[in-house]
């Protein structure tokens, strides 16, 4: 990926409330030439995970949530909603910490984030939260075809979602579905401008980008789709999966 002296991000501000089977692409191309947003071969489309799992149904109704006894007591005793409780654990593959009214898991595609990744925010009613896209990779991989059946266009596609950090206070938005580049960028090899070889750099590329887009995707903004422009991005299909650490390779699992 070689990149530009200047990005330049774009919020989009009139993509009405997406609902199930919405098709996103379609929302995105008509709201681009509604603001005359322009793209181009090399942009790339970061969109939060919220619409996503709105569009595909990834919505569930807490009142036909039945919570276990592990979700009753945790509740309990933390002052929860037992049937959200139990709707982590069943997203989850793996606790990582429960304690303290905090949830810490793994989710079934590998990502390690608080409530695995259920959220009852800007999701309209009083008894439904969302859920993570089933496959975020392959929801973004859908999303560049039709953006690219409808623009011609090779773009790129960030699925982005809030997570915290370990050893760093406050939330990111990072990658967790991407389509039409290379997640991680591998400078193993190069050299740096004193001629001394790269030996562990691998920049996380498609974190980086969703994380400058979070600028301008505040939840209460309504701004959940940003275009990024200026990355020169060489378009080939990839996997967020690359930027989750492999167990054998994780010194705290």
């Amino acid at each position: 990926m070689s990149l530009s002296p200047e990005l330049r991000l774009t919020s989009l501000t009139t993509l009405p409330e997406v609902r199930p089977e919405d098709r996103l692409a379609t929302l995105i191309v008509e709201a681009c030439e509604r603001e005359n947003v322009a793209w181009s071969n090399g942009s790339v489309v970061v969109i939060a995970q919220k619409i996503v799992s709105k569009a595909e149904g990834a919505i569930v109704d807490l009142r036909a949530v039945r919570p276990s006894a592990r979700a009753e007591a945790y509740a309990r005793d933390h002052d929860k909603d037992a049937r959200l409780v139990e709707l982590v654990l069943q997203q989850s593959k793996r606790i990582v910490r429960m304690e303290r009214g905090l949830i810490i898991s793994e989710t079934h595609h590998g990502f390690v984030c608080a409530n695995a990744g259920v959220d009852r925010s800007n999701v309209p009613g009083d008894h439904h939260a969302t859920v993570l896209p089933k496959d975020p990779d392959a929801s973004a991989r859908a999303i560049r075809k039709g953006l690219r059946d409808d623009t011609g266009l090779d773009i790129g596609v960030v699925i982005s979602d809030t997570f915290g950090r370990a050893w760093r206070v406050g939330l990111v938005n990072v990658a967790i579905g991407v389509a039409g580049f290379q997640p991680v960028e591998d400078l193993r090899g190069q050299t740096d401008r004193h001629g001394r070889p790269l030996q562990a750099t691998s920049p996380a590329i498609a974190d980086e980008i969703a994380a400058a887009a979070g600028l301008l995707m505040a939840k209460n903004a309504g701004r959940p789709v940003v275009i990024v422009e200026g990355l020169s991005i060489r378009a080939g299909e990839a996997s967020a999966a690359r930027l989750v650490r492999r167990s054998e390779d994780d010194l705290f699992r």
